[in-house]
């Protein structure tokens, strides 16, 4: 029986982020993808132009059936838009604890003025969700926002991704790629994982604005630990995951596609 990955997250009818770029990278992972959407938006390649929540029983609903009757092996959590969203899914992670889940944390988008995330649902993330997760994906601002510190330096990256591990989660991954004055030839991502923290790199490149490189680079995540099969998984196996996805999404980064609009695709 194929293993599963199961996306809960917002549609984007571009396609380029969002479930849809979800499914594109569990396929790339070889496992196969459901979703289940919680938030629909009105999207493009060229910005975000509105949001809108589902109610939890809505996504609980969606949720659930995947869960009871397919081979479920890992969630990648994706744009939750409401408190309500946030703590049902929560919930449902609560009861499914054997199960590996990536955690996403989109709150505004590249382009446009409409949140996924609404602010009052900032603290259910953090103390509710984020200590259900087996990896946390955060950019610079979203890390900013959960730990209410500037992360402006590889240092300050540190220290964001230690202070959001003592959350729960068993893993954070700062993503540094935007750090403020970074130069050199590598970018520099930060994993805090049992007690430690590492630093990932990979070759700088020099790109245009692209669609859906977050949602992209945590479902590839998700997808790796889903071929597992249920096999244990140790912290060695998690940053094993972690560098594989991080390969096929920086090679992916150096052949995006221009689909129209002003942000370019990923694909595989």
């Amino acid at each position: 029986m194929k293993p599963c990955a199961l996306a809960i997250g917002g549609l984007d009818p571009g396609g380029g982020a969002g479930i849809l770029a979800d499914l594109r990278a569990f396929a790339a992972a070889g496992v196969f993808g459901c979703a289940a959407l919680a938030v629909l938006t009105v999207q493009s390649t060229s910005g975000l132009r509105s949001a809108r929540a589902l109610s939890a029983s809505d996504v609980l609903a969606q949720v659930g059936e995947v869960l009871r009757h397919q081979r479920v092996l890992a969630v990648k959590i994706g744009a939750l838009g409401s408190q309500a969203n946030v703590r049902a899914v929560a919930r449902v992670l609560a009861r499914h604890a054997d199960i590996p889940v990536v955690v996403d944390t989109p709150m505004r988008p590249t382009r446009g003025k409409a949140r996924l995330l609404a602010r009052r649902a900032l603290l259910a993330l953090r103390d509710e969700l984020l200590p259900r997760a087996t990896l946390v994906t955060v950019n610079l601002d979203e890390a900013q926002a959960l730990v209410g510190e500037a992360v402006r330096t590889v240092g300050e990256a540190h220290d964001a991704a230690r202070a959001l591990a003592r959350t729960g989660a068993r893993a954070v991954l700062v993503k540094g790629g935007h750090l403020p004055g970074a130069s050199g030839p590598n970018a520099i991502d930060v994993l805090a994982i049992g007690g430690e923290v590492v630093e990932l790199r990979a070759r700088r490149l020099n790109l245009p604005s692209v669609h859906g490189t977050g949602c992209t680079l945590a479902s590839l995540v998700a997808g790796r630990l889903a071929v597992r099969e249920g096999v244990p998984l140790g912290d060695d196996d998690l940053v094993s995951a972690i560098r594989w996805a991080k390969r096929v999404h920086h090679t992916a980064l150096g052949r995006t596609v221009d689909v129209g609009g002003a942000m370019r695709a990923l694909v595989f």
